[in-house]
């Protein structure tokens, strides 16, 4: 038995959390500047841990939207999907959506202002890129983004994503850094 399905198996059985690549410190800065929020957007969901942790926070008329492929296993079918899922109905809160397509399929239909939103999908320069350039202008003036691998971390890959944040995103006069958390970083919208 590979490991995925190994995980998968442990998981149903209750031997085992759901899969992220999230440090405690990072969960619970993201459930900070989450809580009481409406209108949340995760780009890569994986296993749906931070989606179902946003879900728990978020207003009671929120409503979280989580964006992932989830490419079809051996099998056909994708266990991080089928467990994502599992991960939202942990919380009753508001509503919440998985949409099974890429950032940049979801963008090109997406006209709802957003107050949170968390970038951990393609961390390579033309993915962060494309994230920050067709998702960041739907976020409102006051509204949080949270950009996962985006500080260097001894140890962990040297991602594009890190650059991206120092060369591009830190320097947009429209967005202000407010905190960092491990690899994590938040930024606030300041002005339109």
């Amino acid at each position: 038995m590979f490991a995925p399905t190994r995980h998968w198996l442990k998981y149903v059985l209750g031997w085992a959390p759901a899969n992220t690549q999230t440090t405690h410190a990072e969960r619970e800065c993201l459930k900070s500047y989450a809580t009481g929020r409406r209108s949340l957007v995760e780009i890569g969901v994986m296993q749906g841990v931070n989606t179902g942790l946003l879900r728990s926070v978020m207003a009671p008329d929120g409503i979280v939207t989580g964006i992932d492929p989830h490419p079809k296993g051996r099998w056909g079918w994708s266990l991080d999907r089928w467990v994502a899922i599992r991960e939202l109905r942990r919380s009753p809160a508001g509503k919440a959506r998985l949409f099974r397509t890429t950032s940049e399929q979801a963008v090109k239909e997406w006209r709802d202002p957003i107050d949170f939103m968390f970038i951990d999908g393609d961390h390579s320069w033309a993915g962060i890129q494309h994230d920050w350039t067709h998702w960041s202008p739907f976020v409102q003036v006051g509204g949080i983004v949270a950009l996962h691998d985006s500080r260097a971390q001894e140890g962990s890959p040297d991602h594009d994503s890190i650059r991206f944040m120092h060369e591009v995103i830190s320097r947009d006069p429209c967005f202000q850094i407010i905190d960092e958390v491990d690899s994590l970083t938040i930024v606030k919208r300041v002005r339109s």
